[in-house]
C-alpha cells in the first residue's frame, strides 16, 4: 500500500520556481508514490530531499523510465486486452500458485493449470461458461469462474508481473505524468518529509494606494499566486519571496550515453596441416530622499488604532466624513497577517495563516496594508508629455518591507484617480508614482545654443587652436492654473554639458537633472536652464593669405600684436613666393612661344627652293633661329634662378610659420 503525503508548505519565487514540502505518516517499509509531469523531473531530481524524520531510512527512490508506452507494454510479461479481462488473464498465468474463493465459504489453495469453456444448459437454452482448472494438491479441480468470489494470486513473480502492467497502463491516462516512487525502510508508524522544486508561475503584486487630506497615504498590497499543477493545496504554509537566486535546468531525467571505443579481441587462425617448404635460404620478418516641502499635502503619521468599529454611510454633503470612514473601512477590511524576514539578499513575505488554493486556480492573498511617507506632486519630462505634467505620489517606503514591482491603483476622496506601475523597493527608497496627466498645469519650453567665450588660444606648429565655450539654455515657463499650490519637480535632460548659472538640481537620476519648483496658486513664472560645453576651432597659418584675417585674429584677441607683425611678415614673404611663381609662369609661357616659332621658322626652311633670292630668305630664317636660340638660353638661366629663389622663399615661410609658439589664457 502506498502512503499519501500532502503538501504542507509552499514557497514561490520570483524567477519561475517554486519550492514544496510535504509531510505525512509511513508505516513499516510503505512505499510512497508522487506524480510528477514529465517536464518537471529535471527539477525534481536536481532539488529532491527525503528525510525519515522518525529513525527509519529511505532505501531508494524510483521514477518511470523515459521509454514510450507502447515499448513499456512490449516489455510486459502479462497482456490484458479490453473486454474479457478476467479470463484472458487466467489463461496466461499457467502454472501460478493462486487461492481461490469459491462460494463466499470454501477457500482452496492450487496452482492454475488452464481455463476451459463449458457448454451447459440453463432451462431451455445453452450457454457456454468459463471453468478454471486447478492442481490441488494431487488433485485435479474445476471450479466455474463466475463462482469464484476471490482470488488471490500467491506467487510474487506473477503478482509484481500484473502490478507493472496495471501500473503502465494508469499511467497512460496521464500521458505527461510520470510516477515517482520512495521506498522506506523501518518499524511502527514513522513521519517522513520530502521538499523539492519545480518550475511555478511567478508570484505577481497589486498595490492600492488611498489618498486623504491630512493624513497619511495608505498602502494596500495583494500577491496574486496560480496552482497550475494536479494537486489541492490545502491548509498550506505559504512563503513568498522577493529576490532572483540562481536557478537553472539541468538534464538529468534522459538517460545519458557515452560513445566508448570499440576494442576487437585478436583471433588466431585455427590450426592446419604443416607442410614444410623446401629450405633455400633467407627469411621476413596510433563568465524620499526629500524633506516634506511646504506643499505636501500628505505627511507621515503612526498607523490607525486596529479597535473595532461600528459605522453607518454617510449621505450627500458629507465627503469628508465618507472619505474618513472609507478610509477605516479599508483598515478593517482585510486583515493583513503577513511576516516578513531578510533571507541574505532575498526578502520574504510569510502568509501567517493556512492557505487552500485548489488546482488550476489562482489566488489574492494580502500581505501589507500600511501607511507611508509620501505626498501628492508633479513632474514634468518633456518625453513623456510635452505640455502637461504628470500627477504623482512621491512615495518613501517606510513600510519596513521590500516591495515587489507591480500595478498600483491610486484612490482620493472615495474615487479612482489613476492608475501606475511601482518598481521594487527596497526600505527607505524614494520614488515617483506618476498616476495621471495633470491638466490644470502647463509647461512650455523654449531652446536656443550659441557660442559662448573663449578661454584659451594656442599656437603650435603652424596651427591656431581657439578652445571656447558652447552655450545651451532651455526657458521653462510654467503656469499653475489650479487652486492649490503645487510642488513640481522638472526633469532636464542630463549630458556631459555642465550648468551654469542655473540652481543646483533637487536630485539627479541616470538620465535626468531634476530641478524643484514651489508654485502658488495661479502662478506663473519662467525657470531657465543654462548649460556649457567645451568647443575647438583650429586655423591652420600655412593657409593664411590677407591681413584682413590677421586683423580678424587680432580683433577676436586669439593673437597679440608681436605674432601679428610676424604673421604680416609671412604675408609678405607669401606673397613674394606669388610674385617669383608668376614670373615663371610668364617665362614659360615666352619659352613656349619661342619653340613654337622655330618649328614654324625650320619649317619654312625645309620648304625653300634653290635661287639667290631664297638663299638670302634661308639665311634670315637662319639668323632669327640663333636669336631665339639665344634667347632660350638666357629663360633657361632665369627659370632656374627664379625656381631657386622661390624654393627658399617658401622654406623660410614654412620655417618662420613652424617656429611660432604662442598660448593665452581668458577668464572663464
Amino acid at each position: 500500500m502506498s502512503a499519501v503525503l500532502p503538501i504542507r508548505r509552499v514557497v514561490l519565487y520570483k524567477h519561475g520556481v517554486g519550492y514544496f514540502e510535504r509531510k505525512g505518516k509511513v508505516t513499516g517499509s510503505e512505499s510512497l508514490s508522487l506524480d510528477f509531469k514529465a517536464r518537471d523531473m529535471n527539477d525534481v531530481l536536481k532539488s529532491m530531499t527525503v528525510l525519515d524524520l522518525s529513525g527509519g531510512s529511505v532505501s531508494a527512490v524510483s521514477y518511470d523510465s523515459t521509454k514510450p508506452l507502447e515499448q513499456l507494454l512490449q516489455e510486459a510479461t502479462i497482456r490484458i486486452p479490453e473486454s474479457g479481462s478476467l479470463t484472458a488473464l487466467l489463461g496466461q498465468i499457467k502454472g501460478a500458485r493462486v487461492r481461490a474463493r469459491v462460494g463466499g465459504k470454501e477457500s482452496v489453495e492450487g496452482i492454475i493449470v488452464g481455463l476451459e469453456s463449458l457448454q451447459m444448459v440453463e432451462g431451455k437454452a445453452s450457454v457456454v461458461r468459463p471453468f478454471l482448472s486447478l492442481l490441488v494438491g494431487s488433485s485435479l479441480r474445476t471450479f466455474d469462474v463466475l463462482e469464484i468470489a476471490e482470488l488471490e494470486f500467491l506467487d510474487e513473480a506473477v503478482r509484481k508481473d500484473l502490478e507493472f502492467y496495471l501500473a503502465t497502463v494508469l499511467s497512460s491516462y496521464k500521458k505527461d505524468s510520470k510516477r515517482m516512487s520512495i521506498l522506506t525502510a523501518g518499524e511502527g508508524e514513522r513521519e517522513l518529509f520530502v521538499s523539492y522544486v519545480l518550475e511555478s508561475p511567478v508570484w505577481k503584486t497589486s498595490y492600492r494606494i488611498l489618498l486623504e487630506e491630512k493624513e497619511p497615504p495608505l498602502l494596500q498590497g495583494w500577491a496574486l499566486v496560480d496552482n497550475t499543477g494536479d494537486e489541492d493545496w490545502v491548509d498550506v504554509d505559504l512563503a513568498l519571496i522577493a529576490g532572483l537566486p540562481v536557478s537553472f535546468v539541468h538534464d538529468l531525467y534522459n538517460p545519458r550515453y557515452l560513445r566508448r571505443p570499440v576494442v576487437e579481441v585478436r583471433t588466431e587462425a585455427a590450426a592446419a596441416p604443416v607442410i614444410p617448404e623446401e629450405s633455400f635460404g633467407g627469411a621476413r620478418a596510433e563568465v524620499l530622499a526629500d524633506e516634506g516641502g511646504d506643499g505636501a499635502m500628505y505627511s507621515a503619521a503612526p498607523a490607525a488604532a486596529e479597535a473595532p468599529m461600528t459605522m453607518t454611510m454617510a449621505g450627500p454633503g458629507s465627503g469628508a466624513l465618507r472619505q474618513r470612514l472609507m478610509r477605516e473601512v479599508a483598515e478593517k477590511s482585510v486583515q493583513v497577517k503577513t511576516l516578513t524576514k531578510e533571507v541574505g539578499d532575498l526578502f520574504e513575505y510569510r502568509v501567517d495563516h493556512p492557505v487552500t488554493v485548489h488546482r488550476n486556480q489562482s489566488a489574492l492573498v494580502p500581505i501589507l496594508q500600511r501607511p507611508f511617507e509620501g505626498r501628492r506632486v508633479l513632474l514634468y519630462n518633456r518625453a513623456t508629455r510635452e505640455k502637461n505634467p504628470m500627477a504623482c505620489i512621491e512615495l518613501k517606503n517606510t513600510t519596513g518591507l521590500t516591495l515587489e514591482g507591480g500595478p498600483v491603483t491610486v484612490m482620493e476622496a472615495d474615487t479612482y484617480v489613476g492608475e501606475a506601475m511601482l518598481d521594487t523597493m527596497k526600505p527607505d527608497d524614494t520614488r515617483f508614482v506618476p498616476y495621471a496627466v495633470e491638466l490644470s498645469c502647463t509647461v512650455a519650453v523654449e531652446e536656443s545654443t550659441e557660442d559662448g567665450p573663449v578661454f584659451r588660444s594656442v599656437v603650435n606648429r603652424g596651427v591656431l587652436v581657439v578652445e571656447h565655450y558652447l552655450l545651451r539654455r532651455a526657458k521653462y515657463v510654467v503656469r499653475n492654473k489650479g487652486k492649490r499650490p503645487a510642488t513640481l519637480f522638472l526633469e532636464h535632460p542630463r549630458s556631459v554639458w555642465e550648468l551654469r548659472e542655473t540652481p543646483e538640481p533637487a536630485e539627479t537620476t541616470e538620465g535626468f537633472l531634476r530641478f524643484k519648483l514651489e508654485l502658488a496658486a495661479g502662478e506663473s513664472r519662467e525657470f531657465p536652464v543654462t548649460e556649457r560645453t567645451r568647443g575647438v576651432v583650429q586655423y591652420s597659418f600655412s593657409s593664411i593669405s590677407s591681413t584682413e584675417e590677421i586683423f580678424f585674429y587680432l580683433r577676436k584677441s586669439y593673437i597679440d600684436q608681436k605674432l601679428g607683425d610676424a604673421l604680416k611678415e609671412v604675408i609678405a614673404l607669401k606673397e613674394r613666393v606669388v610674385a617669383l611663381g608668376q614670373e615663371e609662369r610668364r617665362l614659360t609661357e615666352e619659352r613656349e612661344q619661342l619653340f613654337k616659332d622655330q618649328e614654324r621658322i625650320r619649317s619654312n626652311i625645309e620648304s625653300l627652293k634653290s635661287g639667290a633670292s631664297q638663299r638670302e630668305l634661308a639665311e634670315r630664317f637662319v639668323a632669327k633661329l640663333s636669336e631665339q636660340e639665344n634667347r632660350l638660353d638666357a629663360i633657361s638661366v632665369e627659370l632656374e634662378r627664379l625656381a631657386k629663389e622661390r624654393k627658399a622663399a617658401n622654406d623660410e615661410v614654412t620655417r618662420r610659420i613652424q617656429s611660432f609658439s604662442y598660448t593665452a589664457e581668458f577668464e572663464r
